[in-house]
């Protein structure tokens, strides 16, 4: 993922107000984004120490507080677009696992150029009767232009649950910006370079890249 684009991404997921409550509500789309982001955010101020001394923490924390509330499996999908069809059964459930730890890897590489930015979340709307909502907010920093941004979130087919799939920054969505990127090496090289590409990112060590986002 491009470098802004994980900033993006730690933004909104972290930089808000700490929770009371210690569980996510998961059955209204607007309080579950608000509340996934206050709890990683105080997992990562309780556990700053350890993070700063290994940086590979961060994996755990974003497995553990951040990825249940992602639908995944829709998102890497999404991702393979219209080549769906075209990946082998046997290489799709693999598929799938190696885009979980890809996402895991982003979001944990994202939370190395965390700096504090704030998050001002647009109020909650009605989705009675909706399968799919947007999530607005707006990210400032002080230092840039106020940037807007919105998560997609989908209900489960299963249950009244809801999870995000996609984050949209000034127009761009993140998973549009990805299958783009992937459409080109699937067409010519297939979906074994897809994910040789995806677990060259899951193998590079975490960083803190704290200074260099300023």
């Amino acid at each position: 993922m491009k470098k802004w684009f994980l900033l993006l991404v730690a933004s909104v997921f972290f930089a808000t107000a700490s929770a009371q409550e210690a569980t996510v509500d998961s059955s209204d789309p607007f309080i579950m984004v608000q509340e996934v982001a206050s709890k990683t955010f105080d997992r990562m101020k309780r556990e700053q120490a350890e993070i700063k001394n290994d940086p590979e923490k961060l994996r755990t924390i974003m497995a553990e507080e951040l990825l249940p509330y992602i639908d995944y499996k829709f998102s890497a999908f999404m991702v393979l677009g219209k080549h769906f069809k075209s990946v082998p059964e046997e290489k799709l459930a693999e598929y799938v696992q190696v885009f979980r730890e890809y996402l895991i890897t982003s979001y944990a590489i994202a939370m190395g150029y965390y700096d504090n930015q704030s998050v001002i979340f647009a109020p909650s709307a009605e989705f009675d009767d909706k399968k799919s909502v947007t999530v607005r907010a707006v990210i400032k920093d002080g230092k840039r232009p106020d940037i807007n941004i919105a998560f997609k979130v989908r209900k489960s087919n299963r249950s009244d649950d809801w999870r995000a799939y996609d984050m949209v920054a000034e127009g761009i969505s993140m998973l549009s910006s990805k299958r783009s990127e992937f459409e080109s090496i699937l067409r010519q090289e297939g979906i074994d370079k897809v994910l040789e590409i995806m677990r060259d990112t899951i193998e590079q060590p975490i960083k803190l890249n704290n200074e260099e986002a300023n």
